[in-house]
């Protein structure tokens, strides 16, 4: 089949879902008002509520969410065959992940800014908002371990995309200042800034003197290393020690400083990313020599394809920045429907195109087979196949293989750096929280709760000794990262169909979306945490059951209580502004 037909047909559903489906939302159920008074104007601080334009904040927001799970989850779900993993990108885009981005971003704007793990205090009662933010503080601290991992692993491997990288930090911060501080569009200073970075990668491709290869400096794969770690684990443990040094001062700027702007460019290289492989895939006109579907899979895809793409059909995580950080930056309530389903649907893009590059990376069935002979194959191999799948797209355009390879790490790595920071900022929020909350006026700190959530964050990440040896927290955390990121997704929508009720709406768009999510999550964390014990009950595996352990509790617990709030028929404490 021809992979050119298979992308043409996604990208269509994805505009009719945009077109029709988000309008029908936001007109008839969530009734959007231009002229709503938005948190970012009530409250502007200059800090976090900042009204935005609604391209800049689409990049933020877009650039946020879509990170490298909706590259490296699909990426690995093509074990089970195209077919599945294609169709529960498309339809929980267009059906799930649009209306929980858009909803959660709705509900927050109308309750202050606030994020969903506060709102679950006025939704579903206080007991259920403490044991939600706890699923939450779960939740981003795996995302921290997770990306602080994909992204020194991609510094180890594709050292050429390391000066390209952080590189962007200084251009940011200049863009930052010359549109606040003196009124400068952000348009083409971005561009500007996102030339020399791709003509920064361009040369440090060709120039190994500009390829900040830590391992080859500790002496090579055989070299001693730090602390007789070897030159591998070393160079892993310092580019963490870098990527938190950083993410602690990133999380703490105001908005403007440096998240935006740096938004805004990888924004522009998002879409440069995205023209490259999909007029790659175009120019090459390359042929799908994945199945269809693998019935001799050693795992049933049913229903652990809906934890394996954690991102790119739908992610909890998405709902954190909708309610945690573009809430209390929309410019306009009706610019939600722009940053928030056009978010989502950005995202399925995304995720299209990884499963098309992988699926025509190999020259046959078998040496697809031989790539992907076990799930667990298909979990080391899913993000290198990803980019050289990509590297062959982009040689379409006549962009020689290396810097193919360089501009597609470059690419997975700043989105992941700013889901990065952006969830350690996330983080901050939620234990302040828990501050107030507990009376630790400690906990209140910035610096105090960023401390705590960089540093644990980092622990997670090097301290577990995994099947990859030192440093493979992230690795580990993967399965869990999957399913907790469904549930919070699923508790999210249970949340805003608890709203929708109690304005008396239409709810049947979001609870819909909602009991399948939840089915299919908790069925398939049930096999994982408990089944599976006696997998998870070795070494750092250990450590997985006892927060599976809870989180599956705890949502328990949560979709009772909601349950009882979802049928009652007292309104929790809305104003009257509210309900309007």
């Amino acid at each position: 089949m021809s992979a050119i037909a298979l992308a043409a047909v996604g990208l269509f559903i994805f505009v009719l879902g945009y077109r029709f489906y988000s309008k029908f939302i936001a007109e008839k159920i969530f009734k959007l008002d231009p002229n709503y008074v938005t948190p970012a104007h009530r409250y502007k601080d200059g800090v976090d509520f900042v009204p935005t334009n609604k391209f800049v904040l689409w990049g933020h927001h877009f650039t946020s969410v879509a990170g490298a799970a909706p590259i490296l989850g699909p990426a690995i779900a093509v074990y089970w065959g195209w077919l599945p993993a294609v169709l529960w990108v498309v339809f929980g885009t267009v059906f799930a992940a649009g209306v929980h981005d858009f909803g959660t971003l709705a509900l927050s704007v109308r309750n202050k800014g606030q994020s969903v793990g506060t709102l679950a205090h006025r939704l579903i009662g206080q007991r259920g908002k403490i044991l939600f933010l706890f699923i939450i503080l779960i939740l981003v601290l795996m995302v921290n371990a997770v990306f602080a991992w994909v992204i020194a692993n991609l510094f180890i491997s594709y050292p050429a995309s390391v000066i390209p990288v952080f590189i962007q930090i200084p251009l940011a911060v200049w863009i930052g200042y010359a549109a606040y501080k003196r009124n400068m569009k952000m348009l083409i200073p971005s561009l500007i800034a996102l030339a020399i970075m791709y003509g920064t990668a361009i040369v440090s491709s060709q120039v190994d003197f500009l390829q900040i290869d830590l391992v080859r400096y500790m002496g090579g794969e055989e070299g001693a290393g730090l602390f007789g770690l070897g030159a591998i684990s070393s160079a892993f443990f310092i580019w963490i020690v870098v990527l938190m040094i950083y993410v602690y001062i990133a999380s703490t700027l105001p908005v403007w400083k440096l998240l935006q702007p740096r938004d805004f460019i990888n924004s522009h290289q998002l879409i440069v990313g995205l023209a490259i492989l999909y007029l790659g895939l175009l120019f090459t006109q390359p042929e799908i020599t994945a199945p269809v579907t693998n019935p001799g899979a050693d795992v049933s895809w049913f229903p652990l394809l809906f934890i394996t793409i954690a991102c790119g059909a739908i992610s909890g995580f998405h709902g954190l920045v909708s309610s945690g950080t573009s809430s209390k930056q929309l410019d306009k309530e009706t610019d939600a429907r722009f940053v928030g389903y056009l978010g989502a649907v950005g995202e399925g893009v995304l995720a299209l195109i990884s499963i098309i590059a992988v699926i025509t990376l190999f020259p046959d069935r078998a040496a697809f087979s031989a790539s992907y002979s076990s799930f667990a194959d298909a979990s080391g191999a899913g993000l290198g196949n990803f980019i050289e799948g990509a590297t062959a797209l982009a040689s379409g355009l006549m962009i020689p293989g290396s810097v193919a390879s360089t501009i597609v790490s470059i690419i997975v790595v700043s989105f992941a750096a700013t889901t990065l920071d952006t969830s350690v900022r996330l983080m901050r929020y939620i234990i302040s929280e828990l501050g107030v909350e507990y009376k630790v006026p400690q906990l209140e700190k910035k610096h105090v709760a960023t401390s705590i959530a960089v540093l644990s964050s980092m622990a997670l990440v090097i301290l577990p000794e995994g099947p990859n040896g030192f440093g493979s927290g992230g690795y580990l955390l993967w399965p869990l990262f999957g399913t907790s990121n469904q549930l919070l997704a699923g508790i999210s929508l249970l949340l805003i169909s608890i709203w929708l009720r109690k304005l008396g709406r239409n709810y049947m768009i979001t609870i819909i979306p909602m009991v399948f999510l939840m089915f299919m999550t908790l069925w398939a964390m049930f096999q994982q945490v408990f089944l599976q014990w006696a997998w998870y009950n070795e070494g750092a595996n250990t450590l997985l059951f006892v927060f599976g352990a809870i989180i599956f509790v705890f949502t328990l617990w949560i979709i009772l209580t909601a349950a009882q709030a979802l049928m009652s028929k007292s309104n929790p404490g809305f104003s009257d502004e509210d309900l309007k």
